[in-house]
């Protein structure tokens, strides 16, 4: 006998999997820009802001796929602060992933900076020039980062509470692979 857990869509899966690869970089990839003056802050800009044009679409990808096919639901016998806690985490988690690369596209049209994607892509300005506007955007944009990163590691770390101390199914739901033999003598 096969215990079955409900799952998200194999959709959702790749999606997340894709996402979470893209957003670890980018993360790495600001904190390398941001500690260096050097010829390769250059290429790292360029990756940066590909990478967020690349987040912020497959960001809104899945938040079509997520309302198109929901999510499994939490375990019954979650406490109610961690059902909370997992619910506002999302929320804040699809907010970063779109408000983070449209806040570093304006921020860069404030400074009146072109925004080339891919190379050869040239993106319009979101926002007029503005040196005050470009100073602020450039403000929430790095710090908003530390909150993103702080949520990442929370999600992670909930992601192995649920995988290796609860066993409960919730991160089987979202995982690649399954970690966990589902299989039951039969009786």
């Amino acid at each position: 006998m096969i215990d079955s857990h409900p799952s998200f869509a194999p959709l959702q899966r790749l999606l997340h999997w894709l996402m979470a690869i893209c957003i670890l970089a980018m993360l790495f990839i600001g904190v390398g820009m941001v500690s260096t003056i050097m010829p390769k802050y250059v290429a790292l800009l360029s990756i940066h802001k590909s990478l967020g044009i690349s987040i912020l679409a497959l960001a809104l990808i899945r938040l079509a796929v997520r309302l198109r096919y929901g999510a499994p639901p939490l375990p019954a016998d979650l406490p109610e602060p961690m059902k909370l806690a997992a619910y506002l985490s999302h929320y804040v988690l699809y907010a970063l992933m779109i408000g983070m690369p449209l806040i570093g596209w304006a921020m860069l049209s404030a400074g009146a900076y072109p925004v080339v994607v891919f190379g050869r892509v040239w993106l319009p300005a979101i926002l007029p020039q503005s040196d005050s506007l470009h100073t602020l955007l450039w403000d929430a944009h790095f710090y908003l980062a530390f909150v993103f990163f702080a949520l990442v590691l929370m999600h992670v770390a909930a992601a192995l509470f649920h995988a290796l101390i609860r066993r409960d199914g919730v991160f089987d739901a979202m995982a690649p692979v399954s970690i966990h033999n589902k299989l039951v003598p039969a009786e």
